[in-house]
């Protein structure tokens, strides 16, 4: 809907009430909805807050007020009423005004700069295996909602804190080092991260040997855990690395070094980047300035042991460590770091964490110690959360038989996009290198709209087979649509700098097109400001839905005149643009043709 008759209407509405009713009524009272589909008309007032001033029905209220904006606004064709609803039907005269001088106009959708600048920080893997589907879902999400801000005119830095430290990576180190026999990337003939997963597994399945052992001779399950020999080793590795031992340092970059090679293939083909990294093993080390920060305002306390915490039980959570007694860090040291660095080096006004639901707790947490602190830029901290993803049982394999690695599911949508598209006959004319790409957009395509068209908030079960479909509400449905307004248009040798012409008056398929389209800008704005590529999924699949309606009904390159066919091409050219845009967002490649 566009912004000015919105505004019009409320206006009037207001006007009306004033005049009929001698009553005044802010602004904020009169609601507008699109009409629902199956009453006549595109825009509906409700009346009922009204009623309390006309001292009349709601239906004669909506009546009365009809016929007075339909006296005062050119735009309004016909209204009618049903219960406390006003729906007004606008003329075929503003549509194709909207068309012309609106939707087709160079920026349309485009939002100016507004001077703020936020920080969306997604991915942050750990540098002890590759990335896996929740990773999928998380980059896909960060990359989008980052994508959506600039769009919306927000300066945005996007940032992925590399979590390099800690037990876990000690534990891959570690194995390799007792295991490895010198294994390499170039060795193995694999990819750097899924080498060093490899030896994350290996540490586990020999750690729960010894826990065993440890067990029958009489340990409980929790001392074995930590008497383990494995375990105990690792955390002296860790020690040792916060102590700067230069054999455990060389070889942490080494393996480091294998596994962000592998990422950097795996994000390529996901399609996500970044403006900025940041590395824990540079940051803890300003977490414990922090934490020393905090003591000193009597924020943390120590206990016996030398541990640092921190006394949340006042804001309804509890006491949460912050610094281990032997001096080494946890999670939270790092993320308040990490805090302060970003916030010193870009003085962002909004930074947003993207990471799934388990970790609510956490940033509760960190955003409620950044507050104590007296951090104030603590209040434009937020946690995208989002939940997990699911998989039908069965559907995908897994290398390590508990997580779906990310690399095999992007080369199994690919083969699973070929084989459809190869039944469906829809490759013919191409040559082998544009079936590969086309191949490469369209199981990128499903599996990126699949993940992004659900909520950030809700659980998804993800089906592979599902996504893949060209007449469903999927990303390739979307992808064809754009294609076969491309085809339309080549047909047609259509240039954009062809006369708009003015049809003597066009059907309601077109009129649905239109108004659609003119929504692009207000769809923009909530997907920003709620953060939620969902909105922009679901609204192109709306387009292109609306689209095929239109193709299906009204002839375009045999329409019966040619100011009807020049509409009709113009048309479908505001169609694909907003399609094209609105899979960008999405960081989704729509083809030219299929």
């Amino acid at each position: 809907m566009a912004n000015s008759i919105q505004l019009t209407l409320v206006q009037e509405t207001v006007a009306a009430v004033k005049s009929l009713y001698d009553a005044d009524i802010p602004d904020s009272q009169i609601t507008l909805q699109e009409t629902r589909k199956e009453f006549e008309g595109q825009i509906t007032i409700v009346t009922f807050p009204v009623t309390r001033f006309s001292k009349k029905s709601p239906e004669q209220t909506g009546m009365e007020i009809g016929a007075y904006l339909q006296e005062r606004i050119p735009e309004i064709a016909a209204y009618n009423v049903i219960k406390g609803f006003l729906n007004v039907s606008l003329s075929d005269a503003y549509w194709i005004a909207m068309l012309n001088d609106t939707i087709l106009q160079d920026g349309f959708g485009q939002f100016a700069k507004n001077g703020k600048k936020l920080m969306v920080e997604y991915s942050s893997p750990n540098t002890n295996k590759p990335l896996h589907l929740g990773h999928i879902r998380n980059n896909l999400l960060g990359y989008s909602v980052a994508e959506i801000l600039k769009a919306y005119g927000y300066e945005v830095v996007k940032a992925n804190l590399v979590n390099d430290r800690g037990i876990h990576i000690c534990k891959s180190m570690l194995a390799w080092q007792r295991w490895g026999n010198g294994e390499t990337p170039q060795s193995a003939g694999i990819k750097g991260d899924h080498l060093v997963g490899k030896y994350y597994v290996v540490f586990d399945k020999e750690y729960k040997k010894e826990i065993e052992a440890l067990k029958a001779e009489g340990q409980s399950e929790d001392e074995a855990k930590k008497n383990a020999p494995l375990m105990k080793a690792a955390q002296t590795m860790l020690q040792q690395w916060e102590a700067g031992d230069e054999s455990v340092i060389t070889l942490w970059k080494t393996m480091n070094g294998w596994v962000y090679e592998g990422f950097a293939k795996t994000y390529k083909q996901l399609g996500v980047d970044f403006d900025k990294y940041y590395y824990e093993s540079d940051t803890y080390l300003l977490g414990k300035d922090i934490i020393q920060e905090g003591l000193e305002k009597g924020v943390f306390f120590k206990k016996e042991d030398n541990s640092v915490w921190i006394d949340l039980t006042d804001e309804g959570l509890d006491q949460k460590l912050v610094l281990r007694g032997d001096g080494t860090s946890v999670y939270i040291t790092q993320d308040l770091g990490t805090a302060q660095l970003k916030y010193d080096e870009f003085h962002m006004d909004e930074s947003i964490y993207v990471v799934g639901n388990e970790q609510d707790y956490h940033f509760k947490v960190l955003f409620m110690i950044l507050k104590k602190l007296g951090k104030t830029w603590a209040d434009g901290l937020f946690h995208l959360s989002y939940g997990m993803v699911d998989l039908p049982s069965g559907k995908m394999k897994s290398r390590e038989g508990t997580v779906v690695d990310a690399d095999d599911l992007m080369d199994e949508m690919i083969e699973t996009a070929k084989e459809r598209t190869e039944e469906l006959g829809k490759t013919e004319g191409f040559e082998e290198e544009e079936k590969d790409t086309l191949y490469n957009t369209i199981g990128m395509g499903a599996l990126k709209y699949f993940l992004l068209k659900v909520d950030p908030k809700k659980r998804l079960l993800f089906d592979p087979k599902e996504s893949v479909d060209f007449q469903g509400h999927t990303g390739p449905f979307i992808q064809y649509t754009h294609a076969r307004i491309k085809s339309v248009l080549r047909k047609a040798a259509f240039d954009n700098a062809t006369p708009r012409l003015i049809p003597p008056s066009f059907s309601s398929y077109e009129r649905d097109l239109i108004q659609v389209l003119a929504n692009y800008p207000a769809v923009v704005e909530m997907a920003a400001n709620e953060f939620s590529p969902a909105q922009i999924a679901n609204y192109t699949y709306e387009v292109a839905k609306l689209y095929n309606k239109f193709y299906h009904e009204e002839s375009i390159l045999k329409a019966e005149k040619e100011d009807v066919k020049t509409f009709r091409l113009h048309l479908s050219v505001a169609a694909a643009r907003t399609i094209a845009e609105g899979m960008r967002l999405l960081g989704i490649e729509v083809p030219e043709r299929m």
